[in-house]
């Protein structure tokens, strides 16, 4: 059901010219630039007319006239023959070039469209709308004539892009039904016998289908005229199977018998990174994230991830990560299909190991440390603190990869343990303006101060926001009677009222 939610776009594919014999590649002609042009293909036993340009149209040629009738009416038209095999691979291109540039999934409506799901990625290329209006332009660019439709299911936007009366549509959030219910019932992408059945019984659009209760309408028109009614909907899902990109890397196992043990799983595993680093080190890359798809054999699917520091083919090391996900996989009757890819690569090649088998320096990587730990314990657990360019305590920190070099740390003396909030003290007493304190409460608990040592001012930021523009703190290293030591600070100069509250708050401790 997670797909009922999901913002989905199609556009109409324009109408082409087949290349010449020797290249095999189609070649898009804009309208304007030829004469009128029409395709003629087979369809069942006689030649028809597949697909006329707007020159053609205009000639009063239309899509499925027999190809002898048009070249009786007009004579003089250049009548080419059509390519499916050529539109199919150019629909196929396009779908790649929109994984890559405008959505992650991408998928080919054919015979003339291509379908992408915009769940997320809207907002990238600045709203729907704007979105519609760049791919249009892009598409004319291309020679393309395309319509654009976006709705909440697959469904709507396929009919919208087809049978709607404006070139971009978009259908706001929850409002399908309205969109839809203008539209002819051939916009269902319904077979040719439930469209006869619905011209039979008079529905002409999908509002004539709406107030007819399912059973009848089952009996007239089919079960699958109720499946793509409530697909278009959204009263059932309908998930886009998109288009894989090739250039990832993939291999994978089809098993003879289903397995479920986790011994037998962990030999594919084996087997199936044996192959993921030869076809690694064909192409000179490295893997830094790794997926797993196990096909079980009631239709299911269980996807487990792992991820690397630093690009690796290692088989080894990749195997002990892969290892430590079989207990998230669920087998149930038996998995019968494994498919390993690895979507994210970086270039790997070969390292001067001469120093290391000389002696001269030894080998230190923490990665394969850092991989095994982040498997366990998730991979947002592990990291490095570096400096940042702040004298805000709180601020002068970043969490980094664990396996980058930190940087070079300033000489300021600060604690060990820095608490990622201030606690507030009470019953402070100390000497104004600028002493440290000589007694304080913190967690219940009375301290006596019989060293301290300070204050070192530190000014709020004031270019980040207007309330630190006038802020102070005032730091001290404080040592109470029992060898403590704690770093705290007072809001405000102790003289100026708009420098801070004068109040006090611990904010470290000191090994």
């Amino acid at each position: 059901m997670r797909e009922l939610g999901r913002r989905s776009e199609a556009a109409e594919h324009p109408f082409k010219r087949p290349a010449p014999p020797s290249s095999g590649e189609a070649v898009i002609v804009p309208y304007g630039a030829a004469e009128p042009l029409a395709l003629i293909g087979k369809v069942g036993r006689r030649d028809e007319i597949v697909a006329a340009c707007p020159a053609a149209r205009a000639l009063g040629i239309r899509v499925g006239m027999a190809a002898t009738h048009a070249r009786a009416l007009v004579s003089d038209l250049d009548f080419r023959p059509a390519e499916p095999g050529a539109d199919a691979a150019l629909l196929d291109r396009l779908a790649l070039f929109g994984i890559r540039r405008w959505s992650p999934i991408v998928a080919v409506s054919p015979p003339d469209g291509i379908c992408l799901d915009l769940t997320g990625a809207a907002h990238l290329h600045g709203g729907e709308a704007r979105f519609c209006r760049r791919l249009q332009a892009f598409c004319r660019r291309a020679g393309f004539t395309a319509r654009i439709a976006i709705a909440d299911t697959l469904g709507a936007a396929h009919a919208l892009a087809r049978y709607g009366r404006e070139d971009i549509i978009i259908s706001p959030p929850g409002g399908v039904l309205r969109a839809l219910s203008p539209l002819p019932v051939a916009a269902l992408r319904l077979e040719e016998t439930a469209l006869g059945a619905a011209r039979k019984f008079g529905f002409e659009t999908i509002a004539d289908l709406l107030p007819v209760a399912r059973g009848p309408l089952a009996r007239r028109l089919g079960m699958a005229a109720i499946e793509r009614l409530d697909q278009a909907l959204g009263g059932k899902a309908e998930p886009i199977t998109p288009r894989e990109d090739v250039v990832v890397p993939v291999v994978e196992r089809r098993l003879l018998e289903p397995i479920g043990t986790a011994e037998a799983i962990a030999q594919v595993m084996q087997d199936l990174l044996a192959d993921m680093a030869q076809l690694l080190q064909s192409r000179g890359l490295g893997a830094r994230s790794l997926r797993l798809i196990a096909l079980r054999i009631d239709g299911g699917e269980e996807t487990v991830a792992i991820g690397t520091s630093r690009p690796t083919r290692e088989a080894a090391h990749l195997l002990r990560l892969l290892k430590l996900r079989i207990d998230r996989i669920d087998p149930g009757l038996g998995l019968e299909q494994f498919r390993l890819l690895a979507p994210h690569t970086e270039a790997l090649d070969a390292e001067n190991l001469g120093a290391i088998l000389t002696g001269e320096t030894t080998l230190r990587d923490p990665a394969r440390l850092v991989d095994v730990v982040s498997g366990r314990i998730g991979p947002a657990s592990v990291f490095r603190l570096a400096p940042a360019e702040s004298h805000v305590p709180e601020r002068a920190v970043r969490a980094v990869n664990p396996i980058e070099a930190p940087g070079t740390w300033p000489s300021w003396q600060r604690p060990v343990r820095l608490f990622a909030r201030p606690e507030p003290l009470h019953r402070v007493m100390a000497l104004m303006p600028d002493q440290p304190p000589r007694r304080f409460e913190w967690r219940g608990r009375a301290y006596k101060v019989v060293a301290g040592d300070g204050p070192e001012r530190i000014h709020g930021e004031w270019w980040r926001r207007d309330a630190e523009v006038w802020a102070v703190r005032d730091y001290y290293r404080v040592e109470d009677e029992h060898g403590g030591r704690y770093w705290v600070f007072r809001r405000g100069d102790g003289m100026e009222s708009n420098t801070g509250d004068l109040t006090w708050w611990m904010h470290g401790v000191f090994a």
